[in-house]
């Protein structure tokens, strides 16, 4: 879902305001150091992952069904976790969305807009 005008120039200015303040942080979250820090992130959810069987299996054997529950809970948000930072990690040598600092500014088409399009196209199809 894209962000509306009001969002990006919020983002933008929050990214600014991060460069000024802690420019070399900054850096850092720009190319490979965003590759390491959302793989660390997915092998945390990992190990996470892991927790959350220990703590399914420990609560089957001592019969505590809230303590499996909890596992079970620690898993699905580990996996969630792991699913989504695995996906939003570029591959090696892609520079990530934004690298410049400014995304395209894509402005969404209004339902009216959208309508006229289609009867125009019907009215060039017919030969009007």
């Amino acid at each position: 879902m894209p962000l509306s005008e009001h969002e990006q120039r919020m983002l933008e200015q929050m990214e600014r305001a991060l460069y000024a303040e802690d420019p070399k942080f900054a850096s850092a979250l720009e190319g490979n150091g965003l590759r390491t820090y959302t793989r660390r992130r997915v092998y945390q959810a990992v190990a996470g992952f892991l927790v959350g069987i220990a703590l399914l299996m420990a609560g089957m054997v001592a019969q505590l069904i809230w303590i499996s529950v909890v596992g079970f809970l620690v898993m699905l948000g580990c996996a969630v976790l792991a699913v989504t930072g695995w996906r939003k990690a570029p591959k090696p040598g892609e520079t990530p969305r934004g690298h410049t600092g400014r995304r395209p500014v894509r402005r969404k088409r209004t339902v009216m807009e959208r309508i006229e399009d289609r009867w125009q196209r019907r009215r060039d199809e017919q030969g009007h």
